[in-house]
């Protein structure tokens, strides 16, 4: 009597084996296994599960060297690269001293300072955590030493950090151009002005801020400061000029922009900067290791996207999205949301990675640009490394200034509004994100 009560649970069922699937890839992440190697045994172990898929090694091999086989993937290398060198190359500081001396004289003037500086060196590096730990401690120092409290100081340096993955060079993009396979220069462009949306936002709602405590005025704009900074930046500002302008031109790809953009970086920080032999071959080890590590991931990515397909997750997913709605802005908003919550506890680069392949079928099946699906998925995971408990720039912040974890959290709190209008904006109005790249590539 009391056997009858339940049913028999087989193995084969989908549902289960897409539980499965799901669940201890979860879990395996959450007990801090890397998400390559937990992408991989996952797909290994429902490929060995009596009635699952049948396990084949040479469907594993081949699709983790054909995962990563294309020209796209030499992108990783070059711009890892350029992020590190400007990092440590002393550039840095040259930009941020020209944008201090366009904005510094207004009220407040250091805080725009900071933002403008995130939006220039965004260009450069890509990398959200490289604009925290690079000029997060530059931007801190300075607005600390003008008398600003310690919570708008780490606010606006975290917040203005999640611009660099947006503007181009970004390393996300990249990750998410190769694993939906979408052009890399078109989803460049098209991150242009939802970063620059991003900034203008956090400089209205920062200028609230600063009206309401009554900062002064910083020094007055000088011209010859103005020119001698710019004199001296110029040279580092050319590389988003040179990357960009490249692209547009049909000069090169975007792949062939970031390594002419790190052969012109070498000798820049050679000749201008403060790099030397011993330190650029650092750089170059360390962003091996890095891009080698970016590469395992997305190889495991394709196996794990080979079993998904063959589980039928891509399309059990739209069946259930477009169960709830078709309308390509309400399924917009709803992944958005389930971003919002998956980016606070995975990493913006396992996140893209473990859910690309399973979305792409799901926004061409209702109509959603995939550019603009795309640009929409990174600024929102974005959000998550600003938000607790694994966001990674919290983490940065408190390493590289004296505050607390706790400091940092509560401070970062206000700076959502800026940063959810934008989506908002972004999500609404798609040409934002899909007008440059469509203009000017086709």
């Amino acid at each position: 009597m009391i056997e009858s009560l339940f049913i028999p649970l087989q193995i084969s069922d989908p549902m289960f084996l897409a539980g499965l699937f799901l669940g201890l890839l979860l879990v395996l992440y959450g007990i801090g296994t890397p998400v390559a190697i937990a992408m991989l045994a996952t797909s290994i172990v429902i490929m060995a599960l009596p009635g699952g898929i049948d396990f084949q090694s040479t469907v594993i091999n081949s699709r983790l060297f054909n995962g990563i086989n294309s020209f796209g993937m030499l992108a990783f290398p070059f711009y890892v690269l350029l992020g590190r060198l400007m990092n440590t190359s002393g550039l840095t500081e040259d930009l941020f001293d020209f944008a201090g001396a366009l904005v510094s004289q207004f009220r407040g003037g250091i805080v725009y300072v900071n933002i403008l500086a995130s939006i220039i060196f965004s260009g450069m590096s890509g990398l959200a955590l490289a604009d925290a730990s690079g000029l997060g401690r530059i931007e801190y120092a300075v607005m600390r030493d003008h008398g600003y409290e310690k919570d708008i100081s780490l606010g606006v340096t975290g917040a203005s950090s999640m611009i660099g993955p947006i503007i181009p060079p970004s390393v996300p993009v990249i990750l998410y151009a190769i694993l939906a396979e979408q052009s890399i220069g078109q989803l460049f462009l098209g991150g242009i002005l939802p970063g620059l949306l991003m900034g203008l936002l956090l400089m209205l709602f920062v200028s609230i801020i600063v009206w309401k405590r009554g900062y002064e005025r910083g020094d007055p704009f000088s011209l010859k400061r103005a020119y001698n900074t710019f004199k001296q930046s110029i040279l580092a500002m050319f590389i988003p000029v040179l990357i960009i302008g490249g692209i547009i031109g049909g000069l090169f790809t975007a792949t062939e922009a970031g390594a002419i953009a790190v052969v012109y970086v070498t000798v820049l920080s050679f000749v201008f900067g403060d790099l030397n032999l011993g330190g650029f071959l650092e750089e170059a080890t360390n962003s091996m290791v890095e891009t080698f590590s970016l590469t395992f991931i997305i190889a495991s990515a394709t196996v794990y996207g080979l079993v998904a397909l063959q589980l039928r997750l891509p399309m059990l997913l739209t069946e259930w999205i477009t169960s709830l709605s078709t309308d390509p802005t309400t399924v917009l908003f709803l992944l958005c949301g389930m971003f919002l919550v998956i980016g606070t506890f995975m990493s913006a680069t396992a996140s893209i990675t473990i859910l690309t392949p399973l979305l792409i079928p799901v926004v061409e099946g209702v109509g959603i640009d995939p550019v603009h699906f795309g640009i929409v998925m990174i600024f929102t995971l974005m959000i998550g490394i600003l938000t607790p408990p694994f966001g990674a720039i919290l983490f940065v912040l408190e390493k590289v200034t004296d505050a607390t974890l706790e400091e940092v959290m509560r401070a970062i709190v206000p700076y959502y509004i800026p940063m959810l209008l934008s989506l908002l904006i972004i999500v609404l109005v798609p040409d934002i994100v899909t007008y440059i790249p469509y203009n000017l590539m086709g």
